[in-house]
C-alpha cells in the first residue's frame, strides 16, 4: 500500500479502501490485498497485491473500510473508517437536515448523489451522533467501525457489500471440516473391525 500512497501523492483527494483479502498455501503461506481507489468521481481497484504478514495481520479486521485518505483541503487520514465519511460535514458537499424524528442527518447533494455506489454506502444515513464519534475516533487516532461496529470484517454492512470474502471463506472451513471428518473415519473405521477378533477383543 506504501507503494499506491506514494503514486498518489499529487493527487487532491483520494480514498484507498480495502476492497478484499486472502492468504494461500498450506505450510508457506502467502498474503495479498485488493484495493479500491476513489478519486473525485471516479474508482478503479488494483490487482492482487502481496503483502507482509505483518501488514496483513494490521489490517486483517478492516475489511472494506477506508485505510488511507486524503482530502481536497489536505487533510490525511491513515486511521480506517468507513468509506465516505471525510466528505460529511463539509458543506460543499451537502448539509444537516433533521428526520420526522428530530434526528440530525447528512444529506449530499444531488450532485454527489454518485458518492453512495463510489463507497458502498447505499442508503445508509450518517447521523450526527455517529460523524461526531467518528471525528473523535480520528483526533485519537483510533479506527472507527461505524454505529453497532457495522464496519470492517465482522461487519454486517462488510458483510452484504463484499460477499466474495465471505463466500472463499465458508469455502475453506467446508473444505477444512471435510477433510477433518474424512481423516478420521480413516483412522478409525479400520480399528472397528480388530476389537472382536483381537485376543483381548471386546468380542471376548
Amino acid at each position: 500500500m506504501k507503494r499506491l500512497v506514494a503514486n498518489l501523492a499529487g493527487a487532491p483527494e483520494y480514498s484507498i479502501i480495502l476492497n478484499d483479502i486472502k492468504k494461500e498455501g498450506m505450510f508457506s503461506k502467502s498474503y495479498y490485498h485488493k484495493y479500491k481507489i476513489v478519486q473525485g468521481d471516479k474508482a478503479y481497484f488494483s490487482d492482487w497485491l502481496r503483502v507482509s504478514e505483518n501488514s496483513y495481520r494490521e489490517n486483517e479486521k478492516f475489511l472494506g473500510m477506508t485505510l488511507v485518505s486524503k482530502t481536497k483541503d489536505g487533510q490525511k487520514s491513515n486511521s480506517p473508517y468507513p468509506p465516505g465519511y471525510q466528505y460529511v460535514g463539509n458543506k460543499e458537499y451537502g448539509q444537516w437536515r433533521q428526520d420526522s424524528r428530530g434526528n440530525s442527518f447528512w444529506e449530499f447533494y444531488g450532485k454527489y448523489a454518485l458518492f453512495s455506489s463510489l463507497f458502498g454506502f447505499g442508503n445508509r444515513s450518517f447521523y450526527r451522533n455517529d460523524y461526531n464519534n467518528y471525528r473523535n475516533y480520528q483526533r485519537t487516532n483510533r479506527p472507527y467501525f461505524g454505529r453497532n461496529n457495522a464496519y470492517g470484517t465482522g461487519g454486517r454492512h462488510t458483510k452484504r457489500t463484499n460477499p466474495s470474502f465471505f463466500e472463499r471463506r465458508m469455502a475453506k472451513q467446508r473444505a477444512a471440516k471435510s477433510g477433518f471428518s474424512n481423516k478420521v473415519s480413516q483412522r478409525f473405521g479400520g480399528s472397528r473391525t480388530t476389537f472382536g477378533r483381537g485376543r483381548g477383543g471386546f468380542g471376548k
